[in-house]
């Protein structure tokens, strides 16, 4: 028998399937199934998408959840929230952190909707923050169902987006395309201590790598219509390009909306190191002999600082070992000791899908026995 391990749990969120927290959780009963003696510590992570406000929430005790209805990117209202952290004596009015998922998500619409989405309730939601008086906002943007540049958060935020007639374009890309104006001297201050802006990913606003070549056909747009979603944000960037950089790693984040809060003047952040710093990550892998992490799909894109790759860093820095759960395995798993596929254990995705949990205690059956 080897001695009784400890393992940190740190997985993100499959998302569409299972949260953070579920996923940690049904990981570590797996586990203990086989390894019973071994001490485990869930530590649920998010990347700046989708569970940002769970994580950060279970990390940060006194935290409060504020309720806010906002307009969502098919223009229905969404009843969200967003999360005020405790005051400080450096933040004296708390912190806000605000999800763009929550407010302006993908999983929110009933249909995609590839031109016409927009940001305007994550612009809302950011505005209700202000308006309580925080000292420093966190943007979570990943998750999104837009590609309008960001235009849609600014425009709650003060900034006037017009034609050639002096009229409001409309929401979403499409509407970028009779864009004729940018007025942002209306935008309202950003808190005392600035914003910060997690993001999952390092594209520019243009170009092959842009928010409209890679992340489009995501949200439903043809080849044409990337086209046309491409043309759009080059038409934004004229206007705007002595405010904010199109080139800046992170600009084509959530369809250019963090090429929309760079021009506010917030600053950009690897969303995983910022969550995994709230939840005190690093110090938890220090006293650890073992951590498993996961996503709902380990591609090519998971080297681009999202949670998978961040927590194998972390395991590497401190020395320990690290395995990785995921709902399918599509890229080489190499800085990992161990790898579990929901899908292969579950026959294929779609039962992978239709019950995750299951196969994610399974996952962690597995692991612990080649542990």
């Amino acid at each position: 028998m080897t001695d009784p391990l400890t393992l940190v749990i740190a997985p993100d969120s499959f998302k569409g399937s299972a949260t953070a927290t579920q996923i940690a959780a049904a990981i570590g009963e797996g586990w203990s199934s086989v390894r019973p003696d071994d001490t485990i510590v869930l530590a649920p992570m998010a990347d700046g998408g989708e569970g940002t406000l769970d994580a950060v929430e279970a990390a940060a005790p006194g935290a409060l959840r504020m309720p806010v209805t906002v307009q969502g990117p098919d223009n229905r209202s969404v009843r969200a929230s967003w999360l005020l952290l405790p005051a400080s004596e450096f933040y004296p009015g708390g912190v806000g952190v605000v999800e763009l998922a929550e407010t302006s998500g993908i999983t929110l619409l009933d249909q995609l909707l590839p031109l016409d989405a927009h940001t305007l309730g994550f612009g809302q939601a950011i505005a209700a923050a202000l308006d309580h008086g925080v000292s420093r906002l966190v943007l979570a943007i990943g998750g999104s169902s837009s590609t309008d540049g960001g235009v849609g958060a600014l425009t709650a935020l003060g900034a006037v987006f017009t034609d050639a007639t002096n009229r409001p374009v409309r929401l979403g890309n499409r509407g970028l395309g009779t864009l004729a104006k940018v007025d942002l001297s209306g935008l309202r201050a950003l808190p005392p201590h600035g914003a910060g802006i997690l993001s999952d990913v390092t594209n520019p606003l243009l170009g092959p790598l842009g928010a409209a070549s890679v992340f489009g056909p995501q949200k439903g747009a043809n080849p044409d219509q990337v086209v046309g979603l491409e043309s759009n944000l080059v038409r934004l960037e004229r206007l705007m390009r002595s405010v904010a950089r199109a080139d800046t790693p992170g600009a084509g984040a959530a369809g250019g909306t963090g090429y929309g809060l760079l021009a506010w003047g917030a600053e950009l952040a690897p969303g995983a190191g910022a969550v995994g710093d709230a939840l005190g990550l690093p110090a938890l892998l220090g006293g650890a002999d073992l951590v498993i992490t996961g996503e709902g799909r380990f591609d090519s894109q998971s080297a681009a600082g999202k949670v998978a790759s961040y927590v194998a860093q972390l395991a590497a820095d401190a020395g320990i070992r690290s395995m990785l759960v995921a709902g399918a395995i599509a890229a080489p798993a190499d800085a990992f000791e161990a790898a579990a596929s929901l899908s292969e254990l579950a026959g294929g995705s779609a039962a992978a899908i239709a019950d995750p949990l299951t196969w994610a205690r399974e996952a962690g059956a597995a692991l612990a026995a080649r542990a």
